[in-house]
């Protein structure tokens, strides 16, 4: 049940905090944008069974791979795409968080 807590928390308030502390200026379209990166989570439904509480999402879904995680990296560098880069990324965190907690 803790887990589940901090899972969604980290996944949809931690977002806005960070948004409102680095995209002050937007943060609320920051912070919507971050959200919006859950959809990264549409690779689950690739899997069988789509949801496994004891299974690690990162470097088993294609979106949540080491190789998907380096172009998160990249878009970063890009003003355009930094928002969505940081939802990524920190989404990636939440999900190796989970993994830390089944192991």
């Amino acid at each position: 049940m803790l887990q589940t807590f901090i899972h969604y928390t980290l996944h949809f308030l931690a977002p806005g905090l960070i948004a409102f502390v680095f995209f002050r200026n937007n943060w609320k379209k920051a912070w919507l944008i971050m959200i919006a990166t859950m959809l990264v989570d549409v690779d689950h439904v690739l899997a069988d069974p789509i949801f496994s509480p004891e299974r690690c999402s990162i470097g088993f879904h294609p979106l949540h791979s080491y190789y998907a995680i380096g172009v998160y990296v990249l878009l970063l560098f890009f003003k355009k795409t930094r928002i969505v880069a940081v939802g990524l990324l920190f989404h990636m965190l939440t999900d190796f968080i989970d993994c830390w907690w089944i192991k």
